[in-house]
């Protein structure tokens, strides 16, 4: 790097528009690693990793998880989704929170998380379901994987002071992930579970997480009948 070090993630964001916008970095191109990024600037690769989150969350950059990071061919505004501390949440609607963690298991998972997670047959997760509740009414029920070769610290967590949600992001950075929205019609499981009726509707939420060290978690929310969510554009 010939200037000054660059020591912000949002100088960081500013030099990368910057690029994109006079074509140094045209559409489809791969752009330089974060490591590569970070000795260029003089700055940590974490304050890299957050300037690029942030564009690719604009639109202007497609990351893919072991492909790298690209200009978008086709810049679009895209909805913001964060991933929301249910208690802040739960807080900002007037309400008292809870959480009491009903399963703490290590094991293997289903196919269907080991393929969500990229992991083999015989590798254990830790496995979690935690129930959320608003003034003593259920809000939410979280079934979780974590990956402790990810995270190693998880497995020293009991979760009885903190939320499995509120802990992984507060302490666990993240490069990426997806979203999956879908409904569903209560079973008896979920209707014990959050004292609904069989048969109504929930809107359910599942997401994956992941760093340069792999997956990080993969949870399904479903949430009490009724809820709704809003973002922004």
């Amino acid at each position: 790097m010939t200037g000054p070090a660059i020591r912000s993630w949002q100088a960081v964001q500013d030099e990368v528009r910057r690029r994109i916008a006079r074509r140094v970095w045209k559409p489809g191109d791969y752009i330089p690693h974060e490591a590569e990024l970070a000795r260029e600037f003089g700055c940590a690769r974490a304050t890299v990793n957050r300037a690029l989150r942030e564009l690719a969350e604009e639109g202007l950059l497609d990351r893919r998880r072991k492909a790298g990071t690209r200009v978008a061919l086709n810049p679009v505004r895209r909805a913001r989704i964060d991933i929301q501390v249910i208690r802040e949440e739960i807080e900002a609607k007037g309400a008292a929170f809870r959480h009491a963690v009903l399963v703490r298991e290590l094991r293997a998972p289903p196919p269907d998380i080991r393929d969500r997670m990229g992991t083999g047959a015989g590798q254990a997760m830790l496995h979690l379901r935690t129930l959320y509740t608003a003034d003593g009414a259920p809000y939410v029920h979280e079934d979780r994987w974590v990956n402790p070769e990810a995270v190693p610290a998880v497995l020293d967590e009991t979760f009885s002071d903190i939320s499995p949600n509120e802990w992984l992001v507060r302490e666990v950075p993240f490069e990426g992930g997806d979203f999956t929205f879908s409904a569903m019609t209560s079973t008896p499981a979920e209707a014990s579970v959050l004292s609904c009726a069989v048969g109504e509707g929930l809107f359910v939420l599942d997401r994956t997480t992941w760093s340069a060290g792999g997956v990080i978690t993969s949870v399904r929310l479903v949430f009490h009948p009724g809820y709704r969510m809003q973002t922004e554009m």
